[in-house]
């Protein structure tokens, strides 16, 4: 089971919208392209962003997100 829940890292991706604009994510196909994302980084040999030594990478992705410390931007950006 994934922990925090996909509910909980939509409302921190979408903490920032103003009322009235368009949630950034809305789905959660969204969350899942976007740790993804961020796990093949992490693998490729970025750093990562929280502490994590004997973690995996997509777990470290899903913690990263939750805290705010990567960003998932729209179509738009």
């Amino acid at each position: 089971m994934l922990h925090p829940s996909y509910s909980d890292l939509m409302k921190v991706v979408n903490s920032e919208v103003e009322p009235g604009e368009a949630p950034v994510v809305n789905s959660r196909y969204s969350i899942v392209m976007a740790t993804s994302k961020r796990a093949r980084q992490i693998i490729s040999g970025d750093e990562p962003l929280v502490a994590g030594k004997d973690r995996k990478p997509l777990s470290i992705a899903i913690d990263e997100l939750n805290r705010g410390q990567i960003k998932i931007l729209g179509d738009e950006d």
